[in-house]
């Protein structure tokens, strides 16, 4: 993740600053949801797939994709803003 320095005097770069965090938490959080799936996967293999089982896997799953893919793509937005201003010599 690109670190946006953020002066309270810019409120572009307040902003992004906001919306690198808030990108960076939500694939911290997609990730660790896509893993905790994997993980029960695996549990559920080796034990047994239960009813409850493959509805927790299902929703770690549903919960992290949908909280992954926009994360992705904000912090991709915030990398390309930086390397633009950069680029501007802003």
């Amino acid at each position: 993740m690109v670190a946006v320095t953020a002066p309270k005097s810019d409120p572009v770069l307040v902003r992004r600053a906001q919306v690198a965090r808030l990108a960076l938490l939500g694939q911290r959080v997609g990730y660790l949801l896509y893993g905790g799936a994997v993980v029960l996967f695996v549990v559920g293999f080796i034990v047994g797939f239960t009813p409850a089982v493959v509805t927790t896997i299902v929703t770690a799953m549903v919960i992290g994709s949908a909280l992954l893919a926009p994360a992705i793509v904000a912090g991709y937005a915030v990398k390309a803003a930086a390397r633009e201003d950069r680029e501007q010599g802003r």
